[in-house]
């Protein structure tokens, strides 16, 4: 029987949670049994990745390991050529360190892993990987062992286009949406997560795991597009009509669906399994539009590309990757997601970057810039803290990570278009990512109690523990010693093993065609990153 099993609800938020777990007037208690789960188990809140973004963040899960090290830091890379950049999208063979799901095989565990970003192509593991991210038209090659997808296919009411991404769909993200529109946008992302559950619970059964892990990440696209409808700061139910209403219950059928879902694939796991739920990130509310590239050439750091008035050009201005004359940018935000700034150094290929010997002191007076940027309704700042890339994401690969990370003051991602002005409050608030996720866990042995907050990479080291591994040397993470019962650690001591391995499919890097750029481009847009 599975030893183990991991569940990651992509997104998932106490502040949403603690009120769906307990009696909310007419809703009703909306999780049942993740309350139960909660009560009896051990329960924390998560703190994410320096930047809490999707591809990092799982990817920390997927490794032990934080960005500074995987090297994933984005949706997308970059490769700076000096006249001009190039973005590509992040897949696998850029993460330098071994993933878990390969580890576990080596030590004779036997794995099956759902849904999990950044893993295609597929490495080799010893059971089953379907990695998320993937187009339906792709999904079957790009999954391991390849005889899955026919397995997967015969699933009573399978279906590729569901479980895949729907580029028009999720390239609705971060638009205004009247709720009648809104409903019906909620209620068609339902049949993914159903997907996923349904392929996990037949792979569950069948194959009967050491180690099953399954990401269901609706709850991510839910609350960036309905944050409104659900954060009790913003929902008021005696000032909303009926259309409000109605979003707010499909939401609700959501989350009432999620809550069967975990306690099926639980019960089916058998009752001496380890239990583990947890999320990439948290969430809350973001009321502000920062306009960082905006900024950044009021200061004098970039230029405009200029525009021909080409449908090409006018693609580029609408896109999600900064548009600028390269040869006359010294410093810039790559991608909205990032909410990252990039310094140009000078090099043969980029002759006005910036002198290495002024790095240091170019930097610092752009952190001083970056702080005092206000918000001109309230005159508060609006970016309250600027790490360099040594504090945020220390390690092997961190001359990838951009030299700044910024966090704003409601945690919103950042705007790299060219419009005026630099701040701007939305209309309605948007659904943006908290660095506060969520642990859960249940099983034998586990302490009933919540416990103080601990690191995304903490998961990895309890789920090998939780299997019997020897944790790799090099994990970063450690297993909290409020978790168990004294007697079940001492029954059952943590062991450290000879560290993780390199990953051998670390790809070079190759220049994009433009067929490659717009294709890029396309994908960002369905991974739900636009603006307002």
């Amino acid at each position: 029987m599975t030893k183990t099993l991991l569940l990651g609800l992509d997104g998932a938020t106490f502040t949403v949670l603690d009120g769906f777990m307990k009696e909310a007037g007419e809703e009703g208690v909306v999780m049942p049994y993740l309350a139960q789960l909660v009560k009896t188990g051990y329960s924390a809140p998560l703190k994410s990745t320096a930047h809490p973004l999707t591809p990092p963040a799982w990817t920390s899960v997927s490794t032990g390991r934080t960005p500074g090290h995987h090297g994933i830091y984005d949706f997308v890379r970059f490769e700076d050529l000096g006249k001009d950049v190039y973005f590509t999208l992040y897949d696998s063979r850029d993460i330098r360190v071994e993933t878990f799901w390969q580890i576990a095989g080596r030590q004779g565990k036997s794995v099956v892993s759902l849904n999990f970003p950044m893993l295609a192509p597929p490495p080799e593991v010893n059971g089953a990987l379907v990695p998320g991210f993937v187009s339906w038209k792709h999904l079957r090659r790009n999954m391991h062992p390849k005889s899955l997808f026919d397995r997967i296919k015969a699933i009573e009411g399978f279906d590729a286009q569901e479980l895949s991404w729907d580029f028009e769909r999720e390239g609705q993200i971060g638009e205004i949406m009247p709720d009648a529109e809104l409903h019906d946008w909620v209620e068609g992302h339902l049949p993914r997560d159903k997907q996923w559950f349904n392929i996990g619970l037949a792979l569950l059964s069948e194959d009967q795991p050491d180690i099953f892990a399954l990401m269901l990440d609706g709850v991510d696209k839910i609350q960036h597009q309905a944050w409104h409808r659900l954060d009790p700061k913003y929902w008021h139910p005696d000032e909303a009509d009926e259309a409000a209403h109605k979003v707010r219950q499909v939401v609700l059928r959501y989350y009432r669906e999620l809550d069967t879902y975990i306690e099926r694939l639980h019960k089916a796991a058998g009752p001496d399994v380890h239990l583990v739920i947890v999320s990439d990130h948290g969430f809350t509310g973001a009321e502000k539009v920062v306009r960082i590239n905006r900024y950044l050439g009021e200061l004098g750091h970039l230029t405009w590309a200029k525009s021909d008035g080409s449908e090409a050009a006018k693609r580029r201005d609408l896109a999600n990757f900064a548009n600028l004359d390269w040869e006359n940018t010294q410093a810039f935000c790559p991608t909205p997601s990032s909410n990252g700034v990039v310094i140009r150094k000078q090099s043969e290929a980029c002759p006005n970057g910036v002198p290495a010997a002024e790095y240091a002191a170019f930097r610092a007076k752009l952190i001083e810039d970056l702080l005092a940027l206000e918000d001109p309704e309230t005159g508060e700042r609006v970016i309250t803290a600027v790490q360099t890339r040594e504090d945020a994401f220390p390690g092997a690969a961190m001359e990838d990570a951009p030299d700044l990370t910024l966090t704003l003051c409601d945690h919103g991602f950042v705007s790299v278009k060219n419009l005026e002005p630099a701040v701007v409050t939305r209309p309605v608030p948007m659904g943006t990512h908290h660095p506060d996720g969520i642990f859960v866990m249940t099983g034998p042995g586990v302490e009933n109690r919540r416990g103080p907050a601990m690191s995304i990479v903490d998961t990895t080291t309890i789920v090998a523990h939780a299997a019997g591994m020897e944790i790799p040397k090099d994990f970063e993470g450690k297993i909290p010693a409020t978790l168990y019962q004294p007697a079940h650690i001492a029954a059952n001591p943590v062991k450290i093993g000879a560290a993780a391995g390199q990953n051998a499919a670390v790809k070079s890097d190759q220049e994009a065609s433009d067929e490659q750029k717009e294709e890029v481009l396309a994908q960002l847009r369905m991974l739900g990153y636009l603006e307002d």
